[in-house]
């Protein structure tokens, strides 16, 4: 009976100090595991310096890289815009859809290719409404858009029309370039305009844009254009994968000449078996339900073909779930909906500043 009790005491008391043991162990490493773990004040995402190639241009003129503040000015939106991921990847991915549709209008009017990234910054290609007014790809202000052309009333705004947009923004390009001979100085006049940067040439006696001291937003823009010039001509090189089957592809669509007024666009959109909503996406254009065209004018209307023309009703009657459109469309009695408030508001996309 003794020797049980001893053997008992001798194997608790073993297994006493095994516990204490590994519970000494589990606390040095606890220990250990809140001293790694990052504090509230720590960084955890990795970021990583960008080299560049030396030689960096725009539309055929070399950037002086070799003066420290090019340099850095170029380098400082190149960081900015290879760290903001699902704004620089959504670029890549409209990009596909939008860039075969301007190239060649630039290749016609013998405009340089690098311009196509200027509307890039400008609406991140997207019909964007500034705070001041300015409309598009290319953001015409109203009455600059009627001096290249545009026509611009309550029925129709031609800036949302992205061809004839581009067309505009060519004839500035290439009237400005007759004024400076330098492609860097046409673009810095697209934002600041060709007064104001002729102004500044002749105050500061200097010929050249990387030269010229101006506000910060001209400062930057030629950066801007370089910056994403050089990502989207490789984006996988700086950590931007997209997809090829995910890339916006091009709109595909038929066009329709119209001659006659239209009194509603929702009837007109019916009879081309498409939704008004689509006839807007498509021509954006179109501000107002309707159209009043006078003798001899002529109006090209995209209709949208498939893949582009599906609707939702579409969608639900090749599911099969169609059944019950006539109790859902019951349900939507006008009693039955509430009055709600409603407030006006620009439908735009929001423009960061890097």
């Amino acid at each position: 009976m003794e020797k049980r009790t001893k053997t008992l005491l001798i194997v608790l008391t073993a297994s006493i100090c095994l516990m204490a043991i590994l519970a000494v162990i589990l606390s040095i490493k606890a220990i250990n595991l809140v001293n790694k773990r990052p504090t509230s004040g720590s960084i955890c995402i990795q970021s990583h310096d960008i080299e560049f190639e030396k030689d960096i241009s725009f539309a055929g003129e070399m950037v002086p890289l070799e003066m420290f503040n090019i340099r850095e000015r170029y380098e400082r939106e190149l960081l900015s815009n290879c760290y903001f991921h699902s704004n620089t990847m959504l670029l890549v991915k409209r990009s596909k859809r939008w860039f075969p549709v301007i190239e060649p209008i630039l290749a016609k009017h013998q405009v340089p290719d690098d311009f196509k990234y200027l509307c890039v910054i400008e609406s991140m290609l997207t019909n964007a409404v500034s705070p001041m007014g300015a409309v598009g790809f290319w953001q015409f202000m109203e009455s600059t858009g009627k001096d290249f052309g545009l026509e611009i009333n309550k029925d129709v705004d031609m800036r949302y029309n992205v061809e004839l947009e581009t067309e505009a923004a060519c004839k500035y390009f290439l009237q400005a370039y007759k004024k400076f001979n330098n492609w860097t100085l046409v673009a810095a006049s697209f934002n600041a305009g060709t007064n104001r940067v002729e102004k500044f040439m002749k105050e500061q006696k200097v010929s050249s844009y990387y030269d010229l001291l101006m506000a910060d937003e001209t400062e930057r823009y030629i950066f801007r254009i370089l910056a994403i010039k050089t990502i989207l001509e490789n984006p996988e090189r700086y950590g931007i994968y997209v997809s090829k089957s995910l890339e916006y592809q091009p709109f595909k669509y038929k066009t329709t000449v119209i001659t006659k007024s239209v009194d509603n666009w929702a009837d007109f959109a019916k009879e081309h078996d498409i939704t008004y909503k689509l006839l807007k996406v498509f021509n954006p254009w179109l501000r107002s339900n309707k159209l009043k065209i006078k003798k001899g004018e002529t109006y090209e209307i995209k209709i949208p073909v498939k893949p582009f023309n599906i609707t939702a009703a579409y969608s639900q009657e090749a599911l099969g779930e169609d059944d019950n459109a006539e109790t859902r469309n019951d349900s939507l009695q006008e009693d039955n909906i509430p009055d709600v408030e409603t407030a006006e508001y620009d439908c735009e996309d929001e423009l960061p500043e890097n």
